[in-house]
């Protein structure tokens, strides 16, 4: 699929907007909330300073989903088609930052994929991406409350940050498919073990569905991205666990494997779980320490300015 194509598609989702969104009203009628507030998403992000949980709690949820899902899309649709989600009619504006919040990145980010699967496989998380800001900014939107704006973003230096930690001199994830593949690696596996941390906070069963459904889809784009990577043989494999040494030394947990390795045991470890089976979880803080780059960072690596709406 070409990247013009891949634009248009969007663009077409993007403004038949009037038939989902009455889905959405009905996903958030019975929360019957007003804003989330910046103190609700400072409470979610450190636990650690005892503020009182708002009483808006899923809403502040959703609005710290939506941040990570602006920094999913906006790398997704960047190495697709070069341009970011208002080029495919997806407003970005909110509270809580300056409206819109740039996004840092190369010039022709496009990347030039060598492998048609692979491409196929991109544009499709693309959408995704794209997709899960959209319906969460209009969720949130039929019920009146508060939506974040897209925080600042970084996908340029925070990379060769990155790679620097991992053993090189810089690290360019829109260079060529492979780099890409372990770009999104960085993100997926977060994706997943967030949501999966946030769903014993949502208090109302249609939102808690709806996070479960995207948790699913987080979770098949894990599991791909872990697939193709593990292919590629042991030097990436190999380069790839470094990345996950960084995020668990980021997690902050002791005694606790919470990121895996594609590798585990002599054998491949395309899911990582725990000793059930089932997927580990993060806090909100151990997910900040990752897209941040630091433990109990107020800000920086992905997000120069700190998420829109929680704790700088």
């Amino acid at each position: 699929m070409q990247s013009s194509n891949l634009i248009d598609e969007l663009a077409q989702n993007s403004s038949g907007h009037g038939a989902s969104l009455g889905g959405r009203r009905n996903f958030l009628r019975k929360i019957g909330l007003a804003t989330a507030g910046s103190a609700g998403l400072a409470a979610l992000a450190s636990p650690a300073k005892a503020q009182p949980l708002p009483e808006n709690l899923d809403v502040a949820v959703l609005n710290f989903a939506l941040n990570l899902e602006y920094l999913e899309a906006e790398y997704y649709l960047r190495g697709t088609t070069g341009k970011g989600l208002e080029a495919i009619g997806i407003s970005v504006d909110g509270s809580g930052g300056e409206p819109g919040g740039k996004v840092f990145v190369k010039d022709k980010p496009l990347v030039k994929f060598a492998t048609p699967a692979f491409e196929e496989y991109a544009n499709e998380i693309a959408v995704d991406e794209s997709k899960h800001v959209s319906f969460i900014r209009e969720a949130l939107a039929a019920n009146g409350a508060e939506i974040v704006a897209r925080p600042q973003i970084d996908l340029k230096s925070s990379f060769n940050a990155l790679g620097k930690l991992i053993g090189l001199k810089s690290f360019d994830p829109f260079e060529n498919e492979i780099n890409f593949l372990i770009g999104a690696f960085i993100f997926e596996d977060v994706g997943v073990t967030a949501y999966k941390g946030a769903s014993p906070l949502l208090t109302d069963k249609g939102i808690l569905e709806a996070a479960a459904g995207i948790l699913g889809v987080e979770a098949y784009h894990a599991g791909v991205v872990r697939t193709l990577l593990y292919g590629q043989g042991k030097a990436v494999r190999g380069l790839v666990g470094k990345i996950s040494d960084v995020r668990q030394s980021l997690d902050n947990t002791s005694g606790v494997n919470s990121d895996q390795r594609l590798v585990r045991n002599g054998a491949a470890n395309l899911v990582p779980t725990d000793g059930n089976s089932i997927v580990f979880s993060r806090t909100t803080r151990q997910v900040l320490n990752i897209v941040y780059g630091g433990v109990n960072a107020e800000k920086g690596l992905f997000f120069p300015k700190g998420l829109n709406g929680a704790i700088r």
